[in-house]
């Protein structure tokens, strides 16, 4: 009777999964442009994110509208672009032909529907053919388009890619262009806002890379006069060891000079776009300055010793780029356009003819050069017998590492959700554990510490390679080489939120301030926030992240309501952990301000105890209570 019933229902469940299993024309599903961008974001803008990264959705909306307008620009119409943020809306007013006004509404609301497949009008375009305007206008709640032409204007209006309203045209005395209104849609970008940082750091790009426009962000100018020279110089945070080496050619410019920090440090550009994941124009150049560089001296040094401590800014114009995402973050062509010169050897024979000249003409920078060569050969020497040791050590230690618990999809994965992997760096084993069991496997990761890391500054990189707490990390993240093969797209400081875990914070940012500054600037070094109070009644539990939003919670759930402070990450248990660092994850990005100088900040907070960081410590102090609800 036993056998009968385990054989009945071993039937009953294969019947029901060949049910659920089914496929037939009725599982056949056609979702139109805007169902299918608002269902898969990601494949059109990246990670959605709230606005605290620079990669965030909501700036490559803004990106996918100004890029039309450069693209403008390029081709010799409008001099200026003006952008205004105001209480979550953009406005982008550009001043070039402005949109054919019997196409204003195919053009933002037509798949595939645009000027750029036609090479001869946009020979070397920015934006996305046919998809960039429909992405921003299908992701918005309010999406207004106008354009101007001839004394005449047409005006559409969308909400979340459905038209609303469609006036016919009517005369106008506008100057010719296009204006551009969108509201991002919070349903997608949740808790939103624009940081005004990450936005300048975007337009400064369009200014470098087009000097003869002037961009405008709530009235203030962006405009540079020497490109990407403009950019090194701003980056540069001391003296370099030559003055900057800038040349300019058609269809290609670059910016290259060498400082005393470690590794090496690309800004990449094609067509505008800047691709911080750099690709087949990025290679070209690395490979062409050594070969050029080795050609000058006459001399095979080591590729890894000419690049060393190098600061350059690389720009090219490809015709009919093929990028190897839809955000183009990362070049995958291989040619300068059909039927033109590889990439490699337009650059090698640009760099050959130009820098040769240029190294020819200024022998004191060639011996600058050399000096900082030959720098980085006895460095690289001196390191080579501890760099294999700590090799052969992360190696054994990959297999059975306790202090890396590794995730599945990886940033150099090509798979939609690789922008999401995330290292979490947590101090001791309680909060490591709460995290690991809270995560996702899929894309987080955690890195356990022992306790306070080493304070790095002023060290050389010797001790990143000595210290078996940094190598092992160093290891995790792949960044020995740099960062092109980068493991987590995101890697995040988590520790507690007192005095301890500021320090550990600090000593954590100065050691990737110190070895690899290239991590911060990019925008890949983060700090978790975790809540600070639970309150909670019979009925509803909030999580409080300040003392604010805690009297906010006890207003709403009663002053009667449990009040729990979690003093340390250990002792949020994982059930609840898991909130913490899902959708609603909050993460402050660690910026390096445009005026900011790392060796200076380092050494004010991190060097030896000053009277001037005694004095800034006084004036700054500030002791928290609890406040005693009456």
């Amino acid at each position: 009777m036993m056998c009968w019933i385990r054989l009945q229902t071993l039937i009953l469940l294969v019947m029901a999964n060949t049910a659920q299993s089914s496929y037939t024309e009725d599982n056949i599903r056609s979702l139109d442009w805007k169902e299918h961008i608002r269902m898969r974001p990601g494949m059109y803008i990246g990670k959605l994110g709230d606005g605290q990264a620079a990669d965030d959705g909501i700036y490559v909306l803004l990106k996918e509208i100004i890029d039309n307008c450069i693209d403008e620009h390029a081709m010799g119409f409008g001099k200026s672009v003006k952008i205004n943020i105001k209480d979550g809306q953009v406005k982008i007013r550009d001043y070039g032909r402005g949109i054919p006004l019997g196409k204003v509404v195919d053009v933002v609301s037509k798949i595939n529907t645009g000027g750029k497949y036609d090479s001869r009008a946009f020979k070397k375009s920015v934006g996305l053919n046919g998809v960039g305007a429909k992405a921003v206008n299908a992701l918005s709640t309010e999406f207004i388009v106008e354009s101007y032409r001839e004394g005449e204007a047409k005006r559409a209006v969308f909400h979340r890619g459905e038209l609303i309203d469609d006036p016919d045209r009517e005369k106008s005395e506008e100057r010719n262009g296009t204006l551009i209104a969108f509201r991002p849609d919070p349903e997608v970008f949740k808790s939103f806002g624009y940081r005004m940082e990450h936005v300048e750091r975007l337009l400064w790009n369009y200014a470098y890379l087009n000097t003869s426009l002037a961009l405008y962000l709530n009235g203030e100018k962006f405009k540079s006069d020497f490109g990407l020279k403009d950019l090194l110089e701003n980056d540069l945070d001391n003296s370099p060891r030559y003055p900057i080496i800038h040349l300019v050619g058609e269809d290609i410019e670059v910016a290259v000079a060498h400082t005393d920090a470690y590794g090496e440090d690309y800004q990449s550009f094609v067509n505008g776009q800047f691709t911080p994941q750099g690709g087949t124009h990025q290679s070209a150049f690395r490979e062409a300055y050594v070969r050029v560089v080795r050609d000058f001296f006459g001399k095979d040094y080591d590729a890894s010793d000419i690049r060393g401590g190098i600061l350059a800014a690389f720009a090219v114009k490809v015709e009919e780029p093929v990028f190897e995402s839809q955000t183009k973050t990362k070049l995958g062509s291989a040619e300068m356009g059909p039927g033109q010169p590889t990439l490699k050897s337009f650059v090698y024979d640009f760099l050959k003819r130009e820098l040769d000249n240029y190294l020819h003409r200024n022998p004191e920078s060639a011996q600058m050069l050399q000096a900082r060569i030959l720098q980085s050969e006895r460095e690289r020497k001196d390191l080579a017998g501890i760099k294999k040791l700590a090799r052969e050590r992360a190696k054994k230690s990959s297999v059975h590492n306790k202090k890396l618990r590794d995730c599945r999809l990886h940033f150099g994965d090509k798979k939609e959700r690789n922008v999401e992997s995330t290292l979490f760096i947590t101090e001791g084993d309680s909060a490591s554990g709460s995290i690991t069991k809270a995560r996702d496997v899929q894309t987080q990761a955690v890195f356990s510490l022992k306790g306070k890391p080493l304070n790095c500054y002023g060290l050389t990189k010797k001790v990143v390679y000595e210290n078996e707490e940094f190598n092992l990390l160093q290891a995790a993240l792949n960044i020995e080489d740099g960062l092109d093969n980068l493991r987590y797209n995101n890697v995040v400081i988590a520790t507690d939120a007192d005095v301890d875990g500021m320090h550990i914070r600090l000593l954590l940012i100065t050691f990737f301030l110190q070895f690899f500054p290239d991590l911060v600037k990019r925008g890949h070094l983060y700090v978790l926030q975790t809540p600070l109070f639970r309150v909670r009644n019979k009925k509803e539990t909030k999580y409080c992240y300040s003392e604010t939003e805690k009297q906010t919670a006890l207003s709403t759930l009663g002053t009667k309501s449990e009040i729990t402070r979690f003093k340390g990450l250990g002792e949020i248990s994982p059930d609840e952990f898991r909130f913490f660092i899902g959708d609603d994850i909050r993460l402050d990005p660690v910026v390096i301000g445009k005026e900011s100088r790392i060796k200076e900040m380092m050494t004010f907070f991190m060097g030896k105890n000053t009277p001037d960081r005694q004095n800034f410590i006084i004036e700054n102090l500030r002791v928290e209570k609890d406040l005693v609800d009456q």
